[in-house]
């Protein structure tokens, strides 16, 4: 199948390259990024052998028309999206911080009250509640963006107090995170699924606060499908997710976790089919459409010709 596994491009004015585990990133002129959303695709922070056809076209499709649909709650990074797998925006100065914020508990939220913590990222949880429950309201729980490793729990107190972003700065995150959860838990409603937990990141250009990389994908957020939801936790069971969960419980299934001595099971045609068979599912739920396949042809090559010909209308 014909599939982004990397990119090696030498575009006019690179002034920066950067491979993340799905990104590679291009920096020209300082003042521009040219981000493709590569089809590799990981799990337990190990990138797969295999890469998944179409995985980057979804999440640049989904944070595209997420971004689009909330450029009205503050201004954005993108400029253009000249490729169904690629995105141009400005470059910012990125705050230090990631707004993880929580309607629901789940995930690391839930593992931390399973322990009998109480107090996540500064905020007190009530007693008596069940995972997958969701809050009173929703909470913001930041991380710091750690250059290597995890990143770390922390509490916006000791974000001001260390002066990783400034009080003043920091209040209009938090107005921002709200209203952009708002909002994705709106559309969400809309497609019968529930926005459950997400994560953004700002940066700054020229002073302003900028909504930075990829915004409601199913890589950054948790949903989960509003039918049924009220039974399943009334019963105790496990809810219904609309994420890459799928992949990790398909490791799991073949003994691997990222451990230390296991190998990643073999990914054969059928299995990667599958995967990215899924993917589109989880775009035409989450976006609301059907999934639009690119023209035939080297995929490369496409990526690269049409990245040329958006840089050319900005230089």
């Amino acid at each position: 199948m014909n599939a982004i596994k990397e990119t090696n491009f030498n575009f006019e004015g690179q002034t920066a390259f950067y491979k993340g585990k799905v990104r590679d990133v291009y920096t020209i002129s300082d003042e521009y990024l040219v981000m493709v959303a590569s089809d590799r695709i990981s799990a337990f922070d190990v990138v797969l052998p295999e890469p998944i056809p179409y995985k980057g076209q979804v999440l640049n499709q989904i944070a595209a028309k997420f971004l689009q649909a909330t450029a009205d709650i503050l201004p954005n990074w993108v400029i253009t999206v000249p490729d169904p797998s690629v995105t141009i925006g400005k470059k910012c100065e990125p705050f230090k911080v990631e707004m993880v914020i929580r309607g629901y508990l789940a995930g690391h939220a839930w593992r931390t009250y399973a322990a009998g913590g109480r107090i996540l990222c500064g905020v007190a949880l009530p007693e008596g509640l069940k995972e997958n429950d969701q809050l009173p309201e929703p909470i913001i729980t930041p991380t710091t963006k750690a250059a290597v490793g995890h990143d770390e729990d922390i509490s916006r107190e000791s974000i001001i107090a260390e002066g990783i972003v400034s009080e003043e700065d920091y209040v209009q995150l938090e107005a921002y995170t709200r209203a952009l959860y708002e909002r994705g838990v709106a559309i969400a409603k809309e497609r019968g699924l529930i926005l459950v937990d997400t994560k953004y990141e700002f940066g700054k250009k020229d002073g302003e606060i900028i909504l930075m990389d990829e915004i409601h994908t199913p890589d950054s957020s948790r949903y989960f499908y509003a039918e049924g939801y009220d039974e399943r936790q009334a019963k105790g069971e496990p809810q219904r997710q609309l994420s890459k969960e799928f992949v990790r419980q398909w490791l799991i299934e073949h003994g691997f976790q990222g451990k230390d001595g296991q190998q990643v099971p073999e990914m054969t045609e059928e299995i990667v089919k599958s995967i990215s068979e899924r993917y589109i599912e989880l775009y035409e739920h989450i976006a609301g459409e059907k999934f639009v396949y690119p023209a035939a042809g080297e995929v490369i090559s496409r990526v690269e010709n049409n990245v040329k010909k958006a840089l050319s209308t900005l230089s």
